[in-house]
């Protein structure tokens, strides 16, 4: 039995299935596709496959071995095959053919036998402060937890990672993206997972719902209204709405709702609004200040959840804290990366609601 097939029928890795499954299920923890986890021991190491859902993690195969020995000697040496996780895939390991996660590189240098990533909605309104590290060592120093500035995923990423973790380093928050946690069990690390997400969570102020005058308006352009509360509640809040003009926050809204929030100008008709948010670069998410969101009618299942997020983060977001966005060029290398363009291609398949 090789080392891969050795991790599979560990229990360690049933127990990593029902944790991801159980993460995966929880929008506010992981939205669609977004979110990874993984298992290693001093060799071999099994990731989520890019574009797969956590939530499915106990019905699916969705785990992709990886020769970790191999990686990390390309990581330390500054190997720029280290961005490429397919490459470090054993030949005849993985009949499926999925590549492993974007983010692999991220659970090779974290030195722990699991890793879970999530988009954490608190942590992600955290992570994007300007004042985020002094925020995360004010109230997760006593997690092990180290803050590090936005970097786009891969080889960069990981040597940021490594220059301020060490062995005490148990909770990482990504800026302008999200929460890894290491610990020696599946069920540790998610307790690290909730724990962050209570002590990073704001209170939230009860809201009166928003009712959109919307979709009376939207006629036959291929597009329908969002029915997620607290996204809808940013068309009707001014100072966000101000704020979500200045760009883009987080990679997911960038891959699948496309760069930054289109907002439409007062009055203006939904056709004319859907033109203008159409053309390049396309955004898939339309706010009708006043009236509602708009996105299209055959959105994915990750693009709905990603409409959601924005939402849930915003609703969480300090009214005084500045706040760090993506770059045009942070925006850029996304959209012309080939492991999101990869990642795009497996989310086809709409579905209803929102």
């Amino acid at each position: 039995m090789n080392p891969y097939q050795s991790l599979r029928n560990t229990p360690a890795f049933a127990d990593l299935c029902r944790t991801s499954a159980r993460l995966g299920r929880d929008p506010l923890q992981v939205q669609g596709p977004g979110g990874n986890a993984s298992l290693k021991d001093d060799t071999a190491m099994l990731v989520k496959a890019s574009g797969t859902w956590l939530s499915d993690a106990e019905t699916e195969d969705i785990m992709v071995p990886v020769d970790l020995r191999r990686l990390r000697k390309a990581l330390k040496s500054g190997d720029p095959e280290a961005d490429n996780g397919a490459a470090f895939v054993p030949e005849g390991e993985n009949p499926g053919g999925l590549r492993p996660s974007i983010e692999t590189s991220v659970h090779a240098v974290f030195d722990w036998p699991v890793v879970l990533h999530t988009h954490c909605v608190a942590t992600i309104a955290t992570a994007l402060r300007a004042d985020a590290g002094q925020v995360v060592a004010e109230r997760l120093a006593d997690l092990g937890a180290a803050f590090v500035p936005y970097t786009k995923p891969g080889l960069a990423l990981a040597q940021a990672i490594d220059a301020v973790t060490g062995p005490e380093t148990r909770v990482l928050v990504l800026g302008n993206h999200g929460l890894a946690a290491g610990a020696e069990t599946a069920g540790e690390a998610e307790r690290l997972v909730r724990e962050v997400a209570g002590r990073l969570a704001p209170a939230l102020c009860g809201q009166e719902r928003a009712v959109p005058d919307l979709p009376q308006s939207l006629g036959d352009h291929g597009w329908r209204a969002v029915d997620h509360p607290a996204t809808t509640a940013l068309a009707f809040d001014p100072g966000m709405l101000g704020r979500l003009r200045g760009g883009s926050f987080y990679p997911d809204h960038v891959i699948f709702l496309g760069p930054g929030v289109f907002v439409a100008d007062p009055g203006e008709p939904a056709e004319a609004a859907f033109a203008r948010a159409t053309a390049e670069p396309q955004q898939k998410l339309v706010v009708f200040p006043g009236r509602g969101v708009a996105m299209p009618a055959d959105a994915s299942p990750a693009m709905q959840a990603m409409a959601r997020c924005l939402g849930d983060v915003a609703q969480r977001l300090d009214p005084e804290a500045a706040l760090t966005r993506l770059t045009a060029e942070d925006e850029a290398e996304l959209l012309n990366w080939d492991a999101e363009k990869y990642r795009q291609t497996l989310d086809r398949s709409p579905a209803a609601g929102a």
